[in-house]
C-alpha cells in the first residue's frame, strides 16, 4: 500500500526541513521525499494543502488507568485519545491497580495494546513494590520486557537510599529515570498553589518548595550514579533555573512542562473548580513565563499532557476531595500552536522538536524523523483550523479539563502509524 501526502509544509527537526514537500509512504516506511512526487505512484492521496506535515507526536507522561481503574479510562479509549491528538507513540504511568512493578502486569498491558493495532504504548516501570517506597521492584525483569524507563510517578521515593540504588540499575541498563519530583511531607494536605488565591478560596497550598527540593535531590542523585534523570511536568521557575545548570555541568538531564502549566496561572482559579486540579498546581505568573522562557530556549525539552483522566463524579467534587489531574492527548498540540507557536514565542518547527524529536531523544527510539526509510508516523495538522475546544467531542472517558469552551487554533487532520491512518477527522 502506497500512500501520498501532498502539498504540506514539511516540519522534520531531525533533519531541519522546514520546507514544501511531497511524502511517498510504501506500506509502514517513508519511500521518498520530493518536490511535486506524481500521484500515479500512490493507491491513496491525502492532500495536506495549507497544513503541517509532522512527524507523530510522542507523548512521554500519560496515565492510561487500566488496570485497575477502568471507569477513568482504558488502554482502548486512551489510545483513541492519543490518535485524536496527534500522538503516535504514548508513554503509559505505572500508577495503576496492580502496579506495573513486574514483568507479568508490563506483557498484560502490552499483549492488550498491541491487539489494537493502534498507537505505540510504551509502559514504563515502577521504581518501588506497589509504589510503596520500601523495597525496589523487579527492574530489570521489567527491562527484560522493553520497559522504555522507571518512575514513582503520581509521588516521589522519599528513601533517598533507596532510590539511588534504582538510579543505578537503571544507568547500567541505559534508561532514564523519570520523576515526579514532590516531597510529600511538605505538601500538608495543599491542593492548590500556596499564595493569596489559595487563601481567597480558603485552601491549602502547595509550595514551590515541594517541588524544588526533590528536583535538587534528584538531580544530585543523578550525577552521583551517572543516571539519565528526566523530571516530569516542571511548574516552577526555581526548577528551571537548576535544569539549566545541571545541564551546563554536563549531566544527563531533560525536562518537560505540561501545556496546562504554560497556559494558566493560579489566578485564572476563580471559584471552587476542581478542574483546576492538578498536581504541581498551577502556580504564578513568573513561573508561567520562566517555563515558558525554558521552553524558547532549549532549558526546557519536551512538551508533555500528563494525561490524567477521572470520572465525572469524582471531579465534581470540591477542590478538597477531588483528585488531582485533567485530560491533555486532545488539546495539547491545539493549546501549543495557540499559546506558544501563533504568538512567535515557539516557531512551528520547534513544536515539532518539542513535541516529536526532544521525547524521541529521551527515550533513545528511532523515532520523530521524517527521513527515508523511517517508520512512518507522521501527524498532519492544521493551524488556520479555528475552534471551541468541546469536551462532548473527546474520544478519551475524561472529561476533566479547564480548557471546555477555549477558542484555539490548530487542529490533528491525520495521524498515521506506521503508514496506517489511525485517526482522519
Amino acid at each position: 500500500m502506497k500512500t501520498l501526502i501532498k502539498n504540506g509544509l514539511l516540519l522534520d527537526p531531525a533533519n531541519n526541513i522546514n520546507e514544501q514537500y511531497d511524502l511517498l509512504i510504501n506500506d509502514d516506511l517513508i519511500d521518498l521525499i520530493d518536490k511535486n512526487i506524481d500521484e500515479s505512484r500512490a493507491d491513496k492521496v491525502i492532500d495536506a494543502k495549507g497544513c503541517f506535515v509532522m512527524p507523530g507526536f510522542i507523548d512521554l507522561h500519560v496515565h492510561l488507568r487500566e488496570p485497575g481503574y477502568e471507569h477513568k479510562e482504558t488502554i482502548e479509549t486512551g489510545v483513541k485519545a492519543a490518535a485524536r491528538g496527534g500522538f503516535t507513540t504514548i508513554c503509559a504511568m505505572p500508577n495503576t491497580s496492580p502496579v506495573v512493578d513486574c514483568k507479568e502486569v508490563v506483557l498484560q498491558i502490552q499483549n492488550k495494546a498491541n491487539k489494537l493495532n493502534n498507537v505505540n504504548v510504551l509502559q514504563i516501570g515502577a521504581v518501588t513494590k506497589g509504589q510503596k517506597g520500601e523495597e525496589l521492584a523487579d527492574i530489570e525483569g521489567m527491562i527484560e520486557c522493553n520497559i522504555p524507563a522507571i518512575s514513582e510517578d503520581g509521588k516521589s521515593v522519599m528513601n533517598s537510599n533507596l532510590y539511588r540504588e534504582a538510579m543505578k540499575i537503571a544507568a547500567k541498563n541505559n534508561i532514564p529515570v523519570f520523576a515526579h519530583c514532590e516531597d510529600i511531607n511538605l505538601v500538608n494536605g495543599g491542593v492548590m498553589n500556596a499564595d493569596d488565591n489559595a487563601k481567597r478560596l480558603s485552601m491549602r497550598g502547595i509550595s514551590n518548595a515541594v517541588e524544588d527540593i526533590i528536583v535538587a535531590r534528584d538531580i544530585l542523585l543523578a550525577k552521583e550514579t551517572n543516571a539519565r534523570l528526566h523530571l516530569c511536568h516542571c511548574s516552577t521557575k526555581d526548577s528551571v533555573v537548576m535544569i539549566e545548570q545541571a545541564k551546563k555541568e554536563g549531566l544527563k538531564v531533560s525536562a518537560e512542562v505540561c501545556p496546562h502549566h504554560f497556559c494558566l496561572t493560579s489566578d485564572d482559579i476563580k471559584t471552587d473548580d476542581a478542574n483546576y486540579k492538578m498536581n504541581p498546581p498551577l502556580r504564578t505568573k513568573a513561573d508561567v513565563l520562566a517555563l515558558i522562557d525554558g521552553l524558547k530556549n532549549g532549558i526546557i525539552d519536551c512538551i508533555a499532557t500528563d494525561h490524567a483522566p477521572h470520572h465525572a463524579d469524582e471531579k465534581a467534587q470540591s477542590m478538597n476531595k477531588a483528585p488531582f489531574g485533567i485530560v491533555g492527548l486532545e488539546t495539547a498540540a491545539a493549546l501549543t500552536y495557540t499559546k506558544l507557536v501563533k504568538t512567535n514565542i515557539l516557531t512551528p518547527l520547534q513544536m515539532a522538536e518539542k513535541m516529536s524529536y526532544n521525547p524521541a531523544k529521551v527515550l533513545g527510539i528511532d523515532k520523530g524523523n521524517l527521513a527515508k526509510s523511517k517508520v512512518a508516523d507522521i501527524v498532519i495538522f492544521d493551524p488556520e483550523c479555528e475552534y471551541n475546544i468541546d469536551v462532548n467531542t473527546f474520544e478519551s472517558k475524561g472529561k476533566n479539563t479547564p480548557f471546555d469552551g477555549w477558542r484555539v487554533n490548530g487542529k490533528v487532520k491525520f495521524t498515521l502509524v506506521a503508514g496506517k491512518i489511525v485517526y482522519k477527522e
